[in-house]
């Protein structure tokens, strides 16, 4: 029988918009951990901010930060040193790390320069934690760990929508790519799926046969729920489902953010373990 693991998203996701409570998903949380199933943080939140939150959930798993600009696995977690082809491996003291993200004063820099063209954009680099936490309802702390990135650059984009493909044009033309989540985001060649699909490599060199489940909310998911075996979509806060993401054999939860993630992966898990 294959193994399963599962990559999720967290604002939004496992973790309601509104107040970051992963309450609504405790019933999904206790069957995984049950059946010993391995849970892996995929976020845009960074490694300090996605730390916070492993030791809330109590989970000592792989994790992905910044839309999939560095994978941290603990050490001894597997039964060999991770390497995935040429992709180098740092080390410190609690994990190896992979990078695939840009480096993030060149993102700085990029930023100032989009702004010097008269793009009317604030990166998180340019707020105050103060500021940060106003505008994202994150108490203080939370606000100084979202500014703590090493990989990717959030920002706010205030002009015209219709100036929006000038602004993605620009970012395009400076080596970057961008995506959207609950913000706007300039990072280099690096996505959640390119992490996923070597985080899940690993997992098969250990364990062989592993079938995978994804669940996210937003575009910045695309990448991540097209390279799992089952993409789940949860409901927006507003009760839709993100337009942007299509495509085969999706499942679409029944509920918004950690209720829709608690009901399908309930559903799926007794369905088919």
């Amino acid at each position: 029988m294959s193994r399963f693991i599962i990559f999720t998203d967290l604002d939004g996701t496992l973790l309601d918009y509104d107040n970051y409570s992963f309450e609504k998903a405790l019933p999904a949380l206790k069957l995984i951990r049950e059946k010993n199933i391995p849970l892996i943080l995929c976020s845009s939140k960074t490694r300090t901010e996605i730390e916070y939150y492993r030791r809330k959930l109590d989970n000592r798993h792989p994790f992905i930060s910044e839309n999939g600009g560095g994978i941290f696995i603990p050490k001894s977690y597997f039964e060999f040193i991770p390497s995935e082809g040429s992709l180098p491996i740092e080390e410190d003291t609690n994990y190896y790390v992979i990078r695939l993200g840009a480096r993030y004063a060149d993102l700085r820099k990029a930023i100032e320069e989009l702004q010097n063209n008269g793009f009317e954009i604030r990166g998180f680099g340019d707020m105050t934690a103060g500021e940060l936490a106003d505008m994202a309802n994150m108490d203080i702390d939370e606000a100084v760990m979202a500014k703590e990135r090493n990989f990717d650059e959030p920002f706010v984009y205030k002009g015209p929508s219709r100036e929006l493909p000038h602004l993605f044009s620009s970012i395009t033309q400076k080596g970057f790519t961008y995506t959207q989540g609950r913000f706007f985001h300039i990072l280099g060649n690096s996505n959640k799926g390119k992490a996923v699909s070597v985080l899940a490599a690993l997992y098969r060199r250990q364990h062989g046969n592993i079938r995978t489940i994804a669940l996210g909310d937003s575009p910045n998911d695309i990448p991540m729920l097209e390279k799992v075996d089952v993409p789940v979509l949860v409901q927006k806060q507003n009760g839709l489902y993100e337009p942007q993401v299509d495509m085969p054999k999706l499942v679409k939860a029944d509920g918004v953010g950690p209720g829709g993630w608690n009901s399908a992966l309930i559903d799926l898990l007794n369905k088919q373990t």
